[in-house]
This record gives structure tokens, C-alpha cells and sequence, in this order.
């Protein structure tokens, strides 16, 4: 029997948990307390956050740290595999899996992925990802293509082959730039008819690329007024495309009974115990080659990204957390991502004081 997608539910804002499957989540910090991403913490956390009624879980697929004390991201779960193991500890919940297109076949990645959401009756999703980062490349061995076109190119080309696999009726032969197979086909199909598709992008070819494939544009965003913009113009080019995308966003959350308490951790963890070391390595590579962030951004937001990897900052009361989230949803926001230091630990409260604030106002139904 196949499961609703929860990314479908009239929820007017969607909640996510980003990079549970990395060695100290979002927060590039030394702090002990930091996330240990093994096995049984992301099981204890998919389950208390299934029944939170939060939408969806979403990984970084990483294959290179980024050195520091802590080797942020140095220890990854692999999101395939990850994928397929949390569903069997949910059962609501969309699980996404992140592939990256330049380091995974497209037959394969399509067997696998059909075989995730056979078995999930239906709760895969699919981040598509480009690649851009050059000691992921160097490891695998493969030159990072110079022009940022070209990494879309290829992965519109490998997006285009997996969704033929998942259609075609008949084997067919496939002779393209990047792939080339003769009666190729796919079986089993997807339990879904069309599998969730979410891309993260902030470069111009990025967006086109999302607006051709994605049903949700993931990227950052700084302000308000930014949100509202960056809202506006996915809503616009994709109507263009006749389309619909939704924007989602990644936040970093920081939630305690007073903004004191919350502001102190907030210091404790992303200011005088940040691996600094770390942050500035991972700056440089997103300035180089991801493309993810303005040179601006980047000069500005040092300390986002040792507090989240640049996300959004949700810190303070439950009050003021809730307050930021609404005034993020109405700028047409459709979804965010949460992070925590610790995410077994801390979500229990966000989910008891955040929650049931957000349905008092309307943006979400209690489960």
C-alpha cells in the first residue's frame, strides 16, 4: 500500500533534519557535546521526529572532511544506504537520499533508488547533486569540470537517464555526451509515480537547473527581504517553466528558555570553541568552486558558518524562534531544515515549545 507523501500535507511550512547522517551535523565547533552521527543516534532521532510529524529527513553526501581538530564532515553515513535503513525505522516520513551525479552510475543509482522506495511503500526522495567540490573529485580520481555549466550538463544528462530507466516500458539503448548503454532498462519501477526531486543550487545554472527537474529548490538565504526575493523569483521562473518549485531553506537552531541562555550556548559552541581552522578551509572551497554563496556572503557570515554552515539562525525562546519561522513563511518560504549541536538531545524541546506555537498560528496541523 502506498504511503501519502508528507511532503504533500497542507502544511503551509515544512520541517526537515539536515546532515544527521555527518559527523557533527551542521555546527563546525570543538565542543564535546557536538553530534555523533552513528548509527544508533540517527535511528533514535528519525524515530522521535517521525512522530513529531516532521516531514523529512535530508543528508549531505560528503566523501572528503574538511579538516580542522575535528575534521568537520569527515565521518559521513552514506545516504543511499542511510536512506534505506531509516525507513525502516519510520513511518511517515519522507527520507531523501543525496546522489551525487559525477560519481554514481546512472543504472545503478536508479536500481538503488527504486529498490529504497519499493520498500518504503512510496517515502523516497531524490536530492540531485552536481558536485563541486575538488578533493571529492581528486579522490575519485576525475578533473572538476572548470565551467559550472558543464558540471549541470552532465548532471542533467544523468537526471534525464534515470527518469527514462524509471519509465520506459521496453529496454532502449542510450547513446549521450557523458553515458552510453545498449537495452538498458529498469525493474522494479519506483512505488511513486514521480519521487520527490529536490535540488540544492544558488548559481544561475543551478536554478535553471532546478526549475527544468526540482520540485524544491534548497538554498540559503540571509535576511527576510532576501527570502522574499529569492521566493519571488523561483515562483516567477518557474511559472515560466509552467511548473511549480518550492523554496526550502536550512536553519541553525539554538533553542532555550531565554534568549540569554540561547545567545551564551550560541558563543560557547560557534564563537569561542568553533573550529576555526575548519570553517575558513570549508569557506574557501565553497568560494572556489560551489558557487553556493556570494563572495559578499561569504565575508559576512564567518560566524554562520561555524554556528551552521551559513544556515539561517533560529536562536533564542521558543517565542522568538516561532516568530522567525512565521515571518520566514510569509515571505514565501515553503520549507526549512533544522539543526542542532546535538540533535537527539536538543529536538525533544524544539518539538514540545516549537511545535504546537506553529500550529496555534497556522502553519502546521497537530499529527
Amino acid at each position: 500500500m502506498m504511503q501519502a507523501n508528507s511532503l504533500k500535507n497542507n502544511n503551509r511550512l515544512k520541517l526537515g533534519i539536515f546532515s544527521a547522517n555527518c559527523s557533527s551535523g551542521m555546527a563546525v565547533t570543538k565542543v564535546e557535546e557536538r553530534w555523533q552521527n552513528s548509527w544508533h543516534n540517527n535511528l533514535e532521532l528519525v524515530r522521535m521526529c517521525d512522530a513529531a510529524g516532521i516531514e523529512f529527513m535530508l543528508p549531505i553526501a560528503r566523501w572528503i572532511g574538511y579538516g580542522g581538530e575535528t575534521d568537520f564532515h569527515g565521518g559521513v553515513l552514506e545516504t543511499v544506504t542511510w536512506a534505506a535503513g531509516l525507513m525502516t525505522a519510520s513511518k511517515n516520513m519522507q527520507i531523501f537520499a543525496t546522489v551525487h551525479t559525477a560519481f554514481n552510475h546512472p543504472i545503478v543509482s536508479a536500481k538503488q533508488l527504486a529498490t529504497i522506495d519499493q520498500l518504503s511503500a512510496g517515502r523516497l526522495g531524490l536530492n540531485v547533486v552536481a558536485g563541486w567540490n575538488k578533493p571529492e573529485y581528486d579522490a575519485f580520481g576525475i578533473d572538476l569540470p572548470s565551467e559550472h555549466g558543464e558540471r549541470y550538463a552532465r548532471a542533467q544528462e544523468w537526471f534525464d537517464y534515470v527518469q527514462k530507466i524509471w519509465t520506459a516500458d521496453t529496454a532502449f539503448d542510450w547513446d549521450g555526451t557523458y553515458f552510453q548503454g545498449k537495452g538498458v532498462y529498469g525493474n522494479p519501477k519506483p512505488a511513486q509515480s514521480r519521487v520527490p526531486i529536490l535540488n540544492a543550487a544558488a548559481s544561475k545554472e543551478g536554478r535553471e537547473f532546478a526549475m527544468r527537474n526540482a520540485d524544491f529548490l534548497f538554498t540559503p538565504v540571509f535576511d527576510f527581504d532576501q527570502a522574499r526575493a529569492t521566493a519571488d523569483e523561483i515562483s516567477q521562473a518557474a511559472a515560466k517553466n509552467n511548473r511549480e518549485v518550492g523554496v526550502f531553506t536550512f536553519c541553525t537552531v539554538v533553542c532555550r528558555p531565554t534568549m540569554r541562555e540561547a545567545e551564551d550556548y550560541l558563543d560557547h559552541y560557534a564563537n569561542k570553541n568553533a573550529d576555526w581552522e575548519a570553517v575558513d578551509y570549508l569557506m574557501k572551497l565553497q568560494g572556489m568552486h560551489a558557487q553556493s554563496f556570494t563572495p559578499e556572503a561569504l565575508g559576512m557570515f564567518r560566524d554562520r558558518f561555524a554556528a551552521g554552515h551559513g544556515g539561517f539562525p533560529l536562536v533564542g525562546t521558543p517565542e522568538h524562534i516561532a516568530d522567525q519561522l512565521e515571518q520566514l513563511s510569509a515571505t514565501g518560504i515553503a520549507g526549512v531544515t533544522l539543526a542542532f549541536v546535538d540533535y537527539a538531545a536538543e529536538f525533544p524541546y524544539f518539538a514540545e515549545q516549537v511545535l504546537p506555537l506553529l500550529e496555534a498560528r497556522g502553519l502546521r496541523h497537530s499529527q
